[in-house]
């Protein structure tokens, strides 16, 4: 079946629905926003209860994280991405939630096969270039002696 440019044109305008910047825009922005001030209120409060300000935003990291793999177990983080689209991306949360998620939607298949195998599909690749990279990056510094 060949489908001419203008009759593909009318077939992706119809089954693409019409996207409303004027609000994803800023429920992104807000939403991000408010995960941002969520977790600079965790490292406040963690610095109050005795925490020094150095591992406070460590702490403050670990809790974003858990409580975005919570949500995404909760099946709640998806309704927040929802309405909060590219805002629930910030780095912390949305790496937690792009582990969880697939671990999660082959839990079924058990936990070698299923939740083992597929709990790094997306994250996977991202930490081993992580980790090859900064490797790289160590024997770099070593060999030139740049610290």
């Amino acid at each position: 079946m060949a489908v001419d440019k203008i009759e593909y044109d009318k077939m992706m305008k119809k089954a693409s629905p019409n996207s409303k910047a004027y609000i994803n825009i800023p429920l992104a922005f807000i939403i991000g926003g408010l995960i941002c001030v969520l977790g600079q209120f965790l490292m406040t409060s963690y610095e109050k209860l005795g925490i020094s300000t150095y591992f406070s935003g460590t702490v403050a990291s670990i809790t974003l994280i858990f409580l975005s793999a919570l949500l995404t177990g909760l099946n709640l983080y998806d309704n927040i991405a929802k309405h909060g689209g590219a805002g629930t991306l910030v780095p912390i949360t949305g790496f937690a939630n792009a582990v969880v998620a697939p671990a999660l939607e082959f839990k079924a298949e058990g936990l070698i096969l299923g939740l083992g195998a597929k709990l790094f599909t997306i994250a996977g690749p991202v930490i081993v270039y992580g980790v090859t990279a900064s490797v790289i990056y160590g024997i770099i510094i070593y060999i030139f002696k740049l610290v």
